[in-house]
């Protein structure tokens, strides 16, 4: 489940959800959607998949994989109202808003959540560099809501990129590379492999 983090590569089949795929030798069902929010009010569309919530279908899962929060955080508060955007998706101690809210409807299936965090700008160039220090705020208190529950894992990337590689990011130097998804999908697998 989430955004285009989760999405990248797909055509290719080389997103995040493949590369975990291959290197588990077992099924994964992907449904991330790029564009998607995690707050996201519209019916239709939200029901599509652009709400990341609703991306939930109900099954037999042993782990669920989520991301989200960047594009809320990117499109939704315009740069004026990050602090309240930021306090709508997860609260500083990590208890309230709308990810805990998502990430506890998923524990009571019985799945164990993997929360992936974002990639980061190596330095160059990037749309999203002015929301760095938000996107940091963001992985801070989702840190903190994994804190709080054994079955809640926070997959942080915020070191994954070296200073000045550009080969972790497609050409818009927002998403993915190939490179990247299949580095972060062995990062999951692991996580997944440890337990």
């Amino acid at each position: 489940m989430g955004d285009s983090l989760m999405a990248w590569n797909n055509i290719s089949g080389q997103s995040i959800p493949n590369s975990i795929a291959k290197t588990l030798d077992e099924p994964v069902v992907d449904r991330s959607v790029s564009a998607a929010r995690v707050i996201y009010r519209l019916p239709i569309s939200g029901s599509a998949g652009l709400n990341i919530r609703k991306q939930y279908k109900p099954g037999n899962w042993e782990w669920i994989i989520v991301n989200g929060g960047g594009n809320d955080l990117l499109l939704g508060c315009g740069c004026i109202a990050c602090d309240t955007k930021l306090d709508r998706l997860v609260s500083e101690d990590g208890t309230t808003g709308a990810i805990p809210g998502m990430v506890s409807d998923l524990r009571k299936t019985g799945a164990k959540v993997i929360y992936v965090g974002y990639l980061r700008s190596p330095g160059v160039g990037s749309a999203i560099e002015h929301c760095r220090t938000e996107g940091d705020i963001l992985e801070q208190r989702v840190s903190r809501l994994a804190d709080l529950d054994s079955g809640v894992y926070f997959l942080s990337l915020r070191d994954l990129v070296p200073n000045g590689d550009r080969s972790f990011h497609a050409l818009d130097m927002i998403h993915p590379s190939i490179k990247a998804s299949t580095a972060i999908g062995n990062k999951i697998a692991a996580i997944i492999q440890a337990e």
